[in-house]
Order: C-alpha cells, then structure tokens, then sequence
C-alpha cells in the first residue's frame, strides 16, 4: 500500500464498502458522542468521515486529534447506518473505521478558523492566508479560476487564436497608471519597468505578420487598491487580432465570454447578443460607463418641463447657464413619501444638497360628465348607479392621478402631467431629480439609479447582462493642467482617421474605442489601433506630446510603423474580475491566491521590504526617505 493514501478523501464509494483503505490529510473537525468519536478527515478533494470506538486500537490516538493535525488513517470502509447518511457529500454514504492512526503534523492554535465561513478581518486573513486558503468556499474560488482560464484558453486556441508569452522586464512608459521600476545594475541609473500590459508587444506581434495572439497576461500598476482591482499586480485575457474591424473583434470576443459565463454561471441567463450602447448614451440614460443593464431604469433629460417654472431653483439655474440640464429618475413602485425622504436623506449623505421628487397617487374617480350618464356622489354610500357610473368614467378617462410634493405644488399640474407621461409612470411611481452641468453631476445621478434599483428590488440578481460601450471621446479637458489629453487609449485609431484631427474640435472626435461591461462591472478595454505613423504623429501632437516623445518613449512601436502595419485591433477582459463575478464574490481577494491588502502590502511574504545596503550599491541607488 502506498505510504500516504490508498485513496483520497472525495473518492471512496458505496462500492467499496467492505475493503481496506489508508487515507490521508487535515482533521476538519472532532465530533464526541458519548465515547463514540467521528473525524471528519478533509484533503483537496473532499471529506470522509472516520470512526473510532474504544474498542479500537486507534482510539486513544483519536482523542488527543485536534482541528488542523495532519494524519495518516488506516481503515475498513462501511456503509453509515441507517438514518445517518449525509447525501450533501460524495461520501456521505460511507464511513472508515479506523484500526490505525499516525499523526503526520500537529497544529499550532489556529489565528482563524478553517472550518466554516465565518468572516475575518482582512489582515489576519491575508497574513495568514494559507489558512484562509483552506477555506471551502475560497479553496472552492481558487479551483474554479484555473478551470474558467483553461476554459478561455481552449476557446481561445478554437477560433484559431496563438498564444504567445511577451516580456515581464520593459521599458517606462508614461501611458495609464504608475509603473513599478526594476533598477538595472548592469546599467547604472537606469530603469526597467514592470509591463501596466503587453500593449505595445502585442501590436508588434501584429507587425511581426502574426495573425491571430492572446495570452494570459500579468499586468503590473502601482495604483491605490478597490474592491474590483487588485492593488500591484493582476491577469487578463490578452487579444490582438490583424486586419480587423470593430465588428470582427466584438464576433470573435462574444462567443468565448457568452461561453464561459454559460459554463460556470450556474445556469443563470446570459446575453445572447451583446447590445452597443455610446458612450454618451451610456453617461446620459445610466450615469455610468459601465452600466449595469439588470436594473431597468433609464434616466432622461426634462430640462424643458422646469425652464421658466414656479420651481425657481432649477429655473433660476437653467436660466443662468445654458450647459444646465434637469434630468429625471424613475422610480417605479417608489411612490411613498417615506422612499422619497429616505433617498433624499442618502443623497445629503453623499454630500449633495439633497434629491427633489414627485410621486405619483390615485384619487377616487372623476372627470368630466359621460353623456347621458347621470352624476352621483351625494355623500352616501354610492347606489349601484352610481357605481357603474364611477366604472364608465374609469373606463372612459382611466385614473385620476395627484402629483405629491414640493416639486409638484411648484411646478403645476400639467407640467407634473408632462414628466409623467415622458417617463411612462404611473400610480405608486416616483421621480427624482438633478440639476446642474451634467458633467459635474452625471456620477451622482448614476449612483442615485444604482440605489434605487437596488432599494427597490427591481435589479436583477439571477443574470449576467453584458454590453458594449463604444464611441468613447479620443480627446478630454485636463483641468489640472489646462490642456488637451487622451481620454482613454492614445493608440487608438480616431474615427475620421487623419482628416478628423486635422478639421474637429479635438473634443469632438471619437475614437475606435470600446469597453466590454457585465452586471455594471467594466470587464475590459479595447480598441482599433492606430496604426499609420502620420496619424499617430498628429493624434499625440494635439495632446501635447511632440514627435521626440514618440521616439523616446514609444520608439519601438513607432519604428515598426514606418515598415508596414497592418490595420489592427484587440482587448484585454481581465481575468480576476470575470472569475469574481462567477464566482459571486464582491471582492478579488476571495479569487486571487495570494492578494495584497488595500495597502499594497503582502503580510503573508512580508513585501515590500527593506533591502540590505549592499544590494543598493550593487545597484548605485542613495535612499533619500521623506521625514517620519
């Protein structure tokens, strides 16, 4: 018999009842009952239960068993007694009696629980994470993304995709976040930079006359870190793809996430047809670039129904400033003063001034005489008359509705009417509404649809609806810095191409860009490159960056251009973020092996770390440290 384990602990059978079998790995838990003791033995593949009675020669070893040991069972395999098969588990229907037990390790006391899900806090959990790891639901998590990668990468190679691996050692460069620098030794006062993404590598592939890449690629970017972005480091599925549309990317990205969100979703719907929403569509229907599509609310523009109204806030203000908008919030089934004060109460805790509304009320029957129809309403209780005539006249004008609130009482009746009908609410709806510059104002709208799909119940949970955001701006304002700048990606491709940039406002281009979204999390960006040398010269001259910059800091890249360039294009869906939203996890951490904290910290590791002074001459490096 083999030294360790005849069998692992997820595999034996009913079939097996009867034979010998030596099982290996941690005590889960010690049951007592009454002399009787029950171990739950637990190892990568799942849990058996042992037996040991007095009468067994493994007995007075079992009882000195505690939760962590590591152990070496030698048994018979029975069938559980009647009544006390446990059909949640593979091995539910039998049990090992053990004749033998040999403790392999003991363990210390644990800082953390390993059996059940009771949360911990962060730093314990990380710092001690190969027992957070232990963890069903988390070792389950950690399982699930390597068959979601190998699921990626099969459909990957399926459409004829290669993969390629591309540089961890590279050059600065000063597109998106910090990079993490690698001093050279061999090259004093010189830097390598950790790759923020195979960006530049894959479009050389591209010029290499490769057709087809992808690869599972680690990213690096020193930037704060979020519940939906590690901080450091983090995995995406790399693409690029030669003479492509827009089109051709979208067909061939669609298929493999449809796929795998089908084969791990649990069987919860997925869409079949991603939609394309603009990216201005997007800010202005949802408030957000990456909308999530299972809430249903879309938010609209009613600046017309408050300019020159008695609500003198919002009319003063349209009336100051041409760039003013109102836009409006539905809020179906949230007709309720209580709802309405409630949500203004949580927009006055996100440091607005608070969140105007109306809601929508029935009152009893009424409108203008039906002809030949007699009025009743004296007061008493109505005759059958007058109840069939109360039916005619619903039948007739439908619903009186009364519009409730301060807004309404300002604005009037009709213009309350107006709202409603562009809105398609009805009795027990609500609206709220914001007012100001929309690009100052359109985040918050967005997280007042978020709250009140989610207030409400009418965000979907049992789905994952996806969409494309394309259309994005090739050009922003910098505030900051009082200039032009790319707003997203500044080797995409402009929509208009060369003439574009020579004729628009900057601000007015768009650009061959587009994001993919799931459930209101961004999965990815992508784009069209640009892949013409003179283009690519204008686009970074009208955001401030001369020729000289592009031959410093994107010489490889550029170089290439000049010797023919195919039209190109890809994205990056990361990996991390797919595998937490099926897992159903809020946070990477709970799919990630070895995360770092929200400091960027790994108190597992001990990282980052003092060096010693001989490695800092080895690499010509002075520590000039802020004052503590």
């Amino acid at each position: 018999m083999h030294a360790y384990r005849s069998h692992n602990c997820g595999e034996l059978r009913i079939e097996r009842a009867g034979g010998e079998t030596r099982l290996s790995g941690w005590v889960n838990r010690v049951r007592d009952h009454g002399g009787l003791l029950f171990i739950d033995l637990r190892d990568h593949y799942g849990v058996t239960q042992i037996v040991a009675d007095p009468d067994s020669p493994a007995f007075k070893v079992a009882e000195t068993l505690r939760s962590e040991w590591v152990v070496r069972v030698d048994g018979k395999v029975r069938p559980r007694p009647a009544g006390t098969e446990n059909r949640e588990l593979p091995t539910g229907l039998v049990e090992v009696f053990a004749n033998a037990i040999e403790v392999l390790s003991q363990a210390a006391e644990l800082p953390l629980p390993v059996f059940g899900d009771t949360e911990y806090p962060e730093d314990i959990r990380l710092k001690y994470r190969f027992l957070d790891l232990r963890r069903e639901r988390i070792h389950k998590n950690i399982m699930k993304r390597g068959e979601i990668i190998d699921s990626l990468r099969r459909r990957m190679k399926d459409q004829g995709f290669f993969e390629f691996q591309t540089p961890i050692l590279t050059a600065s460069s000063p597109e998106g976040a910090r990079d993490f620098l690698v001093p050279s030794r061999m090259h004093p006062g010189k830097f390598y930079a950790l790759p923020q993404a195979p960006q530049q590598f894959k479009q050389l592939i591209m010029m290499s006359g490769f057709d087809r890449y992808f690869q599972i690629a680690p990213c690096f970017r020193d930037e704060d870190a979020r519940a939906d972005r590690s901080p450091g480091e983090f995995y995406q599925l790399d693409i690029e793809m030669s003479f492509v549309t827009q089109d051709d990317v979208f067909n061939a990205v669609e298929p493999v996430l449809r796929g795998v969100f089908e084969e791990f979703g649990g069987g919860l719907p997925v869409t079949q047809k991603f939609p394309k929403i603009a990216f201005r569509d997007a800010i202005r229907k949802y408030g957000s670039d990456k909308p999530d599509l299972r809430n249903p609310i879309e938010m609209q523009a009613v600046t017309e129904h408050f300019a020159g109204s008695g609500f003198k806030v919002f009319a003063g203000m349209i009336a100051a400033d041409p760039k003013v908008e109102v836009w409006a919030i539905p809020a179906p089934k949230g007709g309720s003063r209580a709802f309405c004060d409630r949500m203004n109460s949580w927009a006055q805790q996100q440091g607005q001034p608070g969140l105007g509304y109306i809601f929508w009320r029935q009152l009893p029957p009424g409108g203008p005489p039906i002809p030949g129809v007699a009025l009743g309403g004296s007061g008493a209780r109505p005759t059958v008359a007058e109840e069939s005539t109360d039916q005619a006249r619903m039948a007739i004008f439908g619903p009186r509705l009364e519009a409730a609130g301060p807004i309404a009482k300002n604005i009037g009746p009709d213009r309350t009417e107006a709202i409603r009908n562009g809105l398609g609410l009805e009795d027990g709806d609500a609206c709220f509404f914001v007012a100001g510059q929309p690009a100052k104002f359109y985040k918050f709208a967005g997280d007042a649809r978020n709250k009140v799909g989610e207030e409400l119940n009418l965000t979907a949970k049992d789905r994952f609806e996806f969409c494309w955001i394309v259309d994005f701006p090739m050009y922003e304002w910098n505030e900051e810095e009082k200039k032009i700048d790319f707003s997203h990606n500044p080797f995409s491709m402009p929509q208009g191409g060369l003439k574009a940039l020579e004729t628009k406002d900057p601000l007015d281009i768009l650009a061959y860009q587009y994001d993919i979204v799931c459930n209101g999390t961004e999965l990815s960006s992508g784009a069209i490159r640009n892949h013409r040398p003179d283009i690519m010269k204008r686009a970074f001259d009208i955001a401030g960056y001369p020729e000289s910059v592009l031959l410093e800091k994107f010489g490889g890249m550029y170089r290439a251009f000049q010797f023919g360039a195919p039209p190109h294009g890809g994205i990056a869906p990361g990996v991390d973020r797919i595998v937490m939203l099926l897992c159903g996890e809020q946070n990477l951490r709970e799919v990630v092996l070895f995360p770092m904290n929200q400091q960027a910290e790994d108190l597992l590791m001990g990282a980052p770390s003092e060096v010693t002074p001989k490695q800092l001459r080895e690499l010509h490096i002075r520590l000039n440290l802020p004052e503590a």
